[in-house]
């Protein structure tokens, strides 16, 4: 179980404060599906990456008894200055994984050839998002935090994505941001949306799409 207690996130801004999201509260149970619903900038990506430990909440808390990965495809983590091959030992280090055969699974699935030896710096948003999915599947999670973002690339990444995540890891948890209403119909359980601030939970997928057009 993932369980978010009242999330409060502000942006400092040249007048005071602004605030993204207001007393969030929801849960998922291992292996459900969430699509998380919302028009741009209602601070969907920004839940996620609190849920991911990518940002700190205001106030607020979460309570998890399942591991959960950082949002997939986010490559903000990485050392800028260091080589993909050098950013991919520090993760091994800190998951105690065995790096050869990381290193294979990771060159293999991300097609980066050679540029895993250039500087992380140097890679397009495109590079750096086929580093970090390849580095997000390669750990075994209970519960994937999944941004649109991930649907980058060819329609043959984008293929092995879908492979990996929603054939492979049907049984785990996942929470999906989309604007994408078919994926959201054929991937998820369930829905919420988030609209001033709030997130509205809804029972079914259906009626999270239908209020999505009616806000």
């Amino acid at each position: 179980m993932l369980r978010c207690i009242d999330i409060v996130k502000d942006y400092h801004i040249d007048k005071g404060t602004r605030r993204i999201l207001d007393r969030v509260s929801f849960q998922i149970e291992r292996g459900e599906k969430l699509g998380i619903l919302g028009r741009n900038g209602a601070g969907k990506s920004t839940l996620i990456k609190i849920i991911g430990g990518v940002e700190l909440a205001t106030s607020g808390r979460i309570e998890m008894d399942m591991s959960v990965s950082w949002p997939l495809a986010f490559g903000g983590a990485f050392q800028g200055s260091l080589s993909g091959l050098d950013n991919l030992r520090f993760i091994c280090r800190i998951y105690n994984l065995d790096y050869k055969k990381t290193r294979k699974y990771v060159d293999d699935f991300s097609e980066l050839g050679k540029q895993l030896l250039d500087p992380v710096k140097t890679y397009s948003s495109g590079m750096r998002a086929r580093l970090a999915f390849a580095l997000s599947v390669v750990i075994e999670f209970d519960c994937y935090l999944i941004d649109e973002v991930i649907m980058v690339g060819d329609a043959r990444f984008y293929q092995r994505c879908r492979e990996e995540l929603f054939v492979k890891r049907a049984d785990r948890a996942l929470i999906i941001v989309s604007h994408d209403m078919n994926f959201i119909k054929e991937i998820c359980d369930r829905s919420a949306i988030i609209h001033d601030r709030k997130l509205i939970e809804c029972n079914n997928v259906q009626e999270g799409i239908d209020l999505y057009y009616s806000l």
